[in-house]
């Protein structure tokens, strides 16, 4: 058993973990010479699981190619790539779930489970990994093609002391959200920040506002549910907050630079993904460590909030010629023993028995990770998986970036931005 502390188990030697991965009923080193590719956002899954991949080379003699770049040039450019049928990557982070199935970029999953060279069941223990996770996994077909590699929530972090110093409360209300941000709002530090660059990823925090005002972006039956009331509301809400509070220059801001700038201490409060505790909580990195309370998405009126949820995955290239090693890949980098080292680290990985561990408890913060579950619970998966699963996802999800940031930066008005995208959407999905 590795150790509890979370610096021990992330220095843990190949000599000490090594033997949790041999014991799986599985022929390692079947693949042995091979290198495979595997592209990937620079994230904090990324920063974990790269110092590992020596001992999955020792373990199988798989030498393993990493190549990242920022999520924007990522979403853009894989796609591309994928769309030749080029033979790398062999394995890759997946953003546009739909798109990759439908267009037969994903290489199914199920035939790999079921080879008991490469596979031990009982070994890797499924029900180990959330249930929202496992629902990721699959497609309307029912087969499965994706690897979950995180799970992460929206949730709001704030800096304690400014709190404090204000006599203010943690904000349970939107409309407390909005009275915080602005008592928080000076000449030297912003009173919030949230993602309003006019691309298809930064609309993931705008997502769960709409969410938590009743509203859809893709309702359940297929219909597009962007412009509705409910919607509007929503947005008015996320665009008001950004005029009131928000950072100068706000129209660029991506995740980075949300996060970036709360860990400097020039804004107050984000709103933003769970993963970002382990970066807080970073003294090397954070002027705020040890100094954020964090807290679930506040309500809207009666609505119950559903705050937005993912789970990142990874999967095989469809054209990849190593496609039995980029398997043996999946498959350590998601094991309960890699989970365990890579969550020591602060990563919230997909496994119920690696945010158990001290090591992820102590690193990631136990109120953060309270947090974390508590709003991945709450989030509506079948509400997520309507947009960001949707086969024309990319399209939807570009014009919701471009409504949202003509709202953040007070070009339009929330109803006329949304009527807009709306239509394009409509236009897109007919086409």
């Amino acid at each position: 058993m590795l150790a509890s502390s979370a610096s021990r188990a992330w220095a843990a030697t190949f000599e000490e973990v090594g033997p949790q991965w041999a014991s799986a009923d599985i022929d390692w080193m079947s693949q042995a010479g091979k290198t495979i590719v595997l592209n990937a956002v620079q994230h904090p899954w990324t920063d974990a699981i790269t110092p590992l991949i020596p001992h999955f080379t020792e373990l199988t003699g798989i030498n393993v190619d990493v190549q990242t770049q920022s999520e924007t040039e990522y979403t853009a450019e894989l796609p591309v790539k994928l769309g030749t049928g080029n033979p790398t990557p062999d394995v890759y982070m997946v953003w546009a779930i739909g798109q990759a199935i439908t267009a037969g970029w994903l290489e199914p999953l199920d035939g790999f489970y079921a080879n008991s060279q490469l596979s031990d069941a009982s070994w890797w223990n499924d029900d180990d990994l959330f249930p929202s996770a496992r629902s990721f996994q699959k497609w309307s077909d029912g087969i499965r093609y994706l690897m979950p590699i995180t799970a992460e929530s929206q949730i709001l972090f704030i800096n304690q002391p400014l709190l404090e110093e204000k006599g203010l409360s943690v904000p349970t209300t939107m409309d407390g959200l909005m009275d915080t941000a602005v008592a928080l709002h000076g000449d030297d530090v912003a009173g919030i920040a949230m993602r309003a660059k006019s691309t298809g990823d930064s609309t993931w925090p705008a997502g769960g506002f709409i969410f938590s005002f009743g509203g859809a972006i893709i309702d359940l039956d297929g219909n597009v549910a962007i412009n509705s009331p409910e919607a509007v509301a929503a947005m008015d809400a996320y665009g008001g907050l950004l005029h009131k509070a928000g950072p100068v220059g706000i129209s660029s801001y991506q995740w980075v630079e949300c996060l970036n700038d709360y860990m400097a201490g020039a804004v107050a409060m984000g709103c933003d993904s769970s993963n970002f505790a382990t970066d807080i909580a970073n003294p090397d990195k954070s002027v705020v460590a040890g100094k954020t309370v964090y807290a679930t998405l506040p309500k809207a009126g009666d609505m119950p909030i559903k705050p937005n949820m993912w789970h990142w995955n990874a999967g095989i290239n469809s054209s990849s010629a190593n496609k039995d090693a980029a398997w043996l890949f999946l498959q350590w980098a998601e094991s309960m023993p890699t989970c365990l080292l890579s969550s020591a680290a602060g990563l919230a990985t997909p496994r119920a028995s690696a945010w158990a561990s001290d090591g992820f408890q102590n690193r990631f913060g136990a109120q953060a990770a309270d947090t974390a579950l508590s709003s991945l619970k709450a989030g509506d998966g079948d509400l997520f998986k309507a947009t960001w699963f949707h086969p024309k996802g990319p399209q939807i999800l570009d014009a919701f970036g471009i409504a949202l940031n003509q709202i953040a930066t007070g070009a339009s008005d929330a109803k006329s931005a949304m009527d807009a995208a709306a239509a394009k959407i409509e236009a897109d999905l007919a086409g």
